[in-house]
């Protein structure tokens, strides 16, 4: 029986198949874990009703690069789950606020560490949890709290991911990922978390087995379609390492 192979030829074959209404998570950490291309094939594909899983909406980063906010602008986001729906500073202009203004877009805010953890139980297993993060505050009234050992907490749900699109530096073709320092902030967790885990490779891919198993950062078994990140001028967004072997 011939094996399944995870490497695909292009962005676009990655994110073919994604339907309407899938909940996609996006890594990403400022630059260097953001899966830009996959970002922009699914704006070309064009899947709608989508709801998003990020950190942040984007649109902050100049000069701007493929990010949520415009698959927001693109008419393609029902909803974001987001550890930040709004500017860090009161300077930077966000594309999602008129959006969630007018009611076109819902916006789910989730502390940092809840969000990550919510995505790192549901790769677990486990279905919910309590925390103390946003007790006393806006985001805890109507909801369930109990007191552990004289201490209220927050109960709080897996989030379970339809697809999740990562950046790493490293992979083989067995799906085996090596992150690149802030790559691994949100990498790891949604790849757990999700059905299908699809992602961009800043370097080569390598054969199976290629990776010292002490360096990897993420199973294969979690990694479900390989991207090579292609060198510039490619109309893409290489990696700066590719961008100076030019």
């Amino acid at each position: 029986m011939t094996q399944k192979t995870k490497l695909r030829s292009s962005f676009a074959e990655a994110v073919a198949d994604i339907p309407d209404g899938s909940t996609i998570a996006f890594g990403g950490f400022a630059m260097p874990g953001t899966p830009f291309n996959l970002i922009k094939a699914l704006m070309d594909q064009g899947a709608k009703r989508l709801t998003l899983v990020a950190n942040t909406t984007g649109g902050a980063q100049q000069p701007r690069m493929p990010d949520i906010g415009m698959l927001v602008e693109n008419g393609q986001v029902a909803k974001v789950i987001c550890a930040f729906t709004a500017a860090t500073r009161p300077t930077d202009k966000l594309p999602f606020t008129p959006y969630y203004e007018s009611g076109e877009v819902e916006a789910e805010l989730v502390p940092q560490g809840t969000l990550a953890e919510r995505m790192r139980a549901a790769g677990a297993g486990i279905p919910a949890f309590y925390t103390p993060t946003a007790v006393g505050t806006e985001l805890a009234e109507g909801r369930e709290t109990r007191v552990i050992n004289g201490r209220e907490y927050l109960l709080e749900y897996a989030l379970p991911l339809d697809y999740a699109f990562i950046r790493a530096r490293t992979a083989d073709t067995a799906g085996n990922l090596r992150f690149h320092r802030s790559q691994r902030n949100f990498g790891p967790v949604m790849a757990t978390a999700a059905r299908v885990t699809i992602a961009e490779i800043d370097e080569p891919i390598i054969a199976a087995g290629g990776i010292d198993p002490d360096d990897v950062h993420t199973a294969g078994i979690y990694v479900h379609r390989l991207v090579q990140v292609p060198p510039a001028p490619d109309g893409l967004w290489p990696t700066k390492r590719q961008e100076r072997k030019r």
